[in-house]
């Protein structure tokens, strides 16, 4: 597989690079810059903000990324098989039914960590 073939996606990343760095000097150049230190201040709900920026997230929020993560990666791979599922067969039907059972223990592992639970 030649080089070549890529060029056009090439131009197509240097271009939207090259237009938004244009888009921001110029934005930078010709608008209104009045920085002050209500204007530069964290913004939350209007209130004053309380404690510091970086707080230690807990670790329900990673899990929630994670079943978020296995869901969405479960969707991308089950469209495309849903459209040829008559092309593969069997040996597509057996991958496609491994491939939910290692979604499934996932979605098991999240739940026995209490992923699901709201407080």
């Amino acid at each position: 597989m030649a080089l070549d073939q890529f060029a056009p996606i090439a131009v197509m990343i240097i271009f939207a690079i090259l237009l938004t760095f244009i888009i921001l000097v110029i934005s930078r150049i010709f608008g209104p810059y009045r920085p002050t230190t209500r204007k530069t201040a964290p913004y939350e709900s209007g209130m004053k903000p309380i404690g510091p920026g970086s707080r230690r997230m807990p670790v329900k929020f990673y899990l929630v990324a994670v079943l978020f993560i296995l869901f969405d990666v479960e969707v991308i791979f089950f469209l495309p098989f849903a459209v040829v599922f008559r092309d593969l067969g069997v040996y597509g039907l057996l991958v496609m039914g491994l491939f939910t059972l290692i979604l499934t223990v996932g979605l098991i592992y999240e739940w026995k960590k209490g992923a699901l639970e709201w407080e």
